[in-house]
């Protein structure tokens, strides 16, 4: 069965980010006003007094060559974005970490998202990776590009290899890169609203242009960690609901 995601901030506190009280938080993620890179085996280290739990997830990127794949990675990553395109050789994965406020208890979490990114020849030519990206993954980023068509029509090709177990219980969210420049738009607004009801999954929308500062990428991170969190309380009592099951049948 589908699940209905959560409506926005309705989990996570939107733009905790501007608060005051989470300074301390997000330092940990930044250095000199720049975000820190964080390598496979590196986290934020918090001072004794503040207690942080951290919750792991991977991220796999969905998309046709050239929608700005590796460059969403990098911009959600705060490194630089590459000026050349050029064609993802195998997979590649990025560490980001993201401090996030439930909105019911107050409880902070640093969410620790691995993002894997595969070029789409590779995939093509090699039937081992889409497997290997597969497998445990939590989440999954449908990427089309506003300044290409294709991409955009491609989506519901993209989903299909997506469907069915065990990827049943995978948050799926699509991202329109590039929607900044809408000189060059290709897809309308329009479009985009249709698509939204067809397949009731949110689209977020990011810019072509370099940006700096956490407002440009807190949206689609708080959206992420708030259907991430969603996805596992549901798991979570359905869980809890089976083992009472099968409890009442012992008794």
């Amino acid at each position: 069965m589908t699940q209905v995601p959560p409506s926005s901030g309705s989990i996570v506190v939107a733009d905790w980010h501007r608060c005051k009280d989470s300074k301390e938080y997000f330092s940990k993620i930044l250095h000199k006003k720049r975000r820190k890179n964080f390598g496979l085996l590196e986290s934020p280290v918090m001072p004794p007094h503040v207690a942080v739990d951290t919750v792991h997830y991977k991220i796999f990127i969905s998309g046709k060559s050239g929608v700005g794949k590796t460059a969403l990675a990098a911009r959600l990553a705060g490194l630089n974005i590459p000026n050349m395109h050029y064609e993802t050789t195998g997979i590649e994965t990025t560490v980001v970490y993201w401090p996030a406020k439930l909105r019911e208890n107050g409880r902070v979490f640093f969410f620790r998202l691995q993002l894997w990114d595969c070029g789409e020849n590779a995939l093509r030519r090699f039937d081992h990776l889409l497997p290997a990206c597969k497998e445990q993954v939590d989440a999954v980023l449908f990427l089309f590009s506003f300044t290409d068509r294709t991409s955009f029509d491609d989506l519901s090709t993209q989903m299909a290899k997506w469907t069915g177990t065990p990827a049943g219980r995978v948050v799926k969210l699509v991202v329109g890169t590039k929607f900044d420049l809408f000189m060059h738009c290709d897809v309308a607004e329009r479009d985009v609203r249709d698509f939204q009801e067809k397949w009731s999954l949110p689209v977020l929308r990011v810019g072509g242009e370099v940006s700096d500062g956490l407002g440009d990428v807190a949206p689609l991170l708080n959206c992420l960690a708030e259907n991430l969190w969603h996805q596992d309380c549901v798991t979570a009592e359905s869980a809890r609901h089976h083992s009472q099951q099968d409890t009442g049948t012992l008794l």
